[in-house]
C-alpha cells in the first residue's frame, strides 16, 4: 500500500478515534493547565498542572499518530491502552470518593474512556493484517 492508496476502512476508525483522542486531550490539557487544581494546596496543584501537561503532550502524539496511521503500530495499542487507564482511574475514583455531578457529563467521559479503547485497538488489528 502506497501513501496515495485509500485509507482501508478500518484505518479511517483508527484515525478517526486518534484524532478524537488527540482533540480532547489538547483542549482538556490546555484547560487543566490554565485553570490548575483551584482551593487545594500548593502540591496538589502543582501535581494537577503536571499531569495536565502529560495529557497534552499525548493529544500531540495521537495526533501524529493519526496523521501518519499507515506508519503506526505499537504506538497504536499503547495510546488505546492510555485511554483504558485513565478510564480505570475514572472508576477507582469514583468508587473511593463518589461520582461527581452532574452525574451524566462524567459518565460521559468514562464510557468513551472504557469503549474507544477496543474500538481502536480491534479496528488496527484489522488494519495491520
Amino acid at each position: 500500500m502506497t501513501a496515495s492508496d485509500p485509507l482501508l476502512a478500518s484505518q479511517l476508525v483508527v484515525r478517526v478515534c486518534l484524532f478524537l483522542v488527540a482533540a480532547i486531550a489538547l483542549f482538556g490539557g490546555t484547560l487543566q493547565m490554565f485553570l490548575g487544581q483551584p482551593d487545594t494546596s500548593p502540591r496538589l496543584d502543582n501535581v494537577h498542572r503536571f499531569m495536565a501537561g502529560v495529557y497534552f503532550s499525548t493529544g500531540v502524539i495521537s495526533l501524529w499518530a493519526a496523521i501518519t496511521i499507515r506508519q503506526q503500530d505499537t504506538l497504536v495499542y499503547l495510546l488505546a491502552l492510555g485511554v483504558l487507564l485513565a478510564g480505570v482511574g475514572r472508576l477507582v475514583s469514583i468508587s473511593k470518593v463518589g461520582l461527581p455531578k452532574p452525574t451524566a457529563v462524567w459518565l460521559g467521559y468514562l464510557i468513551p474512556e472504557l469503549v474507544l479503547p477496543f474500538i481502536i485497538a480491534i479496528a488496527h488489528y484489522i488494519g495491520s493484517k
